[in-house]
């Protein structure tokens, strides 16, 4: 007896759920047909995952359209918990509180901070809190909410799609989010173009960013060096270590006697960079273990070299030019950017820097920088070269003029 109630109970909720789909899909395929055609080519369709599982049953008519749910990651755990405990102890997780703390997030215009067109369009992927969400809700900001479906595009949150490179391409390039640029003209990214249009055949080795960076479907993203190619602890390469404090103060992260700053506090709390060698070390192995599938170990850990040897490159040529701006700030010709502390430029100011001199220094860490970087990491030597080194020396020469002419005119108007 108990076994048929059990039976006919779910047999009800079964009966209830679809009979509640119907109705949901009779009002939005005259409403949203797109989003009913996504979602009836969707594994919940065909699973009897109705829209009230994802969107609560409140909302019955067009008059209460505000009482619809919109789903979080938390409302994705109930049937995805592995994955989603994955995101939560990954960067992308952070992705939101991060936007929060660059200044500049806060300088955009209405259309494009509220209308996510601007930083919220890719860094609204990221865990929020209740009240965040419900501010989001109440200015009808709904596309910030979600953040599994910034991969897994709704309606269909197709597992497919999220595993090619181009899921990755809304938000993965630019100016100073190379990735896509750095890996789609390397050897890896044109093979698994080709390998999508089938002129390669599907067996090929053909790395997308979801090989080497979410190793077997793994949610918790994250690379050795993290976000801005810069970690803890010192190197014993004085020369490197001393460039690397430089940037470190012109980031804000430490103060002129070298000592962390709350800066550099909250960037360890948002895992923006590696704080300890065994964390960069485990991170870099992962690395490793991927790349020996198609290389051998010597080659893939030469090839890593590299690029770290690239970060160390780039540095010297950062620091110098930091070091030529900060010289202007000592010697009164440049004036400090208000409400910034410490007597170093502020390279987080991207192009809301106060000078032209100050915003090529920032373009130079941001775009080109991380053009050389990305760019021998991903084996692309357009970018590595062209796009990134050899524009870092174009903008150190150019900070270099910039700096004598302030100079000279300094001089002339005393």
């Amino acid at each position: 007896m108990k076994n048929l109630l059990i039976v006919l109970g779910v047999a009800t909720v079964f009966i209830a759920s679809k009979a509640m789909a119907d109705v949901c899909v009779n009002c939005h395929k005259k409403t949203n047909p797109a989003i009913v055609s996504d979602w009836q080519s969707s594994k919940h369709a065909g699973s009897k995952i109705s829209c009230a599982a994802c969107h609560g049953d409140r909302h019955k008519s067009a008059a209460d359209a505000a009482l619809a749910q919109i789903p979080s990651p938390d409302s994705c755990a109930k049937c995805h918990a592995k994955r989603v405990a994955e995101f939560k102890k990954g960067k992308h997780a952070l992705g939101w509180a991060a936007m929060g703390a660059m200044p500049i997030a806060h300088m955009l215009p209405a259309e494009m901070a509220d209308g996510k067109k601007g930083c919220g369009g890719c860094h609204k992927i990221g865990l929020k809190s209740e009240k965040e969400i419900a501010e989001l809700n109440k200015s009808g900001s709904l596309s910030g909410i979600a953040s599994c479906d910034a991969c897994h595009t709704r309606h269909t949150f197709s597992v497919a799609e999220a595993r090619q490179p181009q899921a990755c391409l809304t938000c993965h390039e630019g100016f100073d989010y190379a990735q896509w640029e750095t890996y789609s003209n390397s050897k890896h990214g044109v093979r698994a173009l080709l390998k999508q249009v089938s002129v390669l055949p599907a067996g090929s080795a053909a790395p997308t960013c979801q090989t080497c960076h979410m190793q077997n479907g793994d949610h918790e993203v994250r690379n050795a060096w993290g976000c801005l190619f810069e970690r803890m602890p010192m190197p014993e390469d004085k020369q490197w270590a001393g460039d690397r404090a430089t940037i470190f103060q012109a980031l804000g992260a430490l103060d002129p006697d070298f000592k962390p700053t709350p800066m550099l506090e909250g960037a360890k709390a948002l895992d923006m960079l590696r704080m300890t060698q065994e964390s960069w070390q485990k991170e870099r192995d992962k690395m490793v273990k991927t790349c020996v599938q198609c290389h051998s170990e010597k080659f893939a850990k030469g090839e890593l070299a590299k690029g770290d040897q690239m970060i160390r490159e780039t540095d010297h040529l950062m620091a110098e030019g930091i070091r030529t701006v900060a010289g202007l700030y000592k010697d009164g010709i440049l004036q400090k950017p208000n409400g910034y502390a410490y007597p170093f430029p502020n390279i987080a100011t991207f192009n809301y820097a106060p000078t032209p001199i100050e915003m090529k220094l920032s373009g130079m860490f941001f775009g080109h920088r991380m053009h050389a970087i990305m760019g021998t990491f991903h084996s692309s030597p357009i970018n590595a070269y062209t796009h990134g080194w050899s524009e870092m020396r174009a903008d150190l020469t150019e900070i270099n003029a910039m700096a004598a002419e302030l100079r000279r005119t300094s001089l002339l108007e005393k």
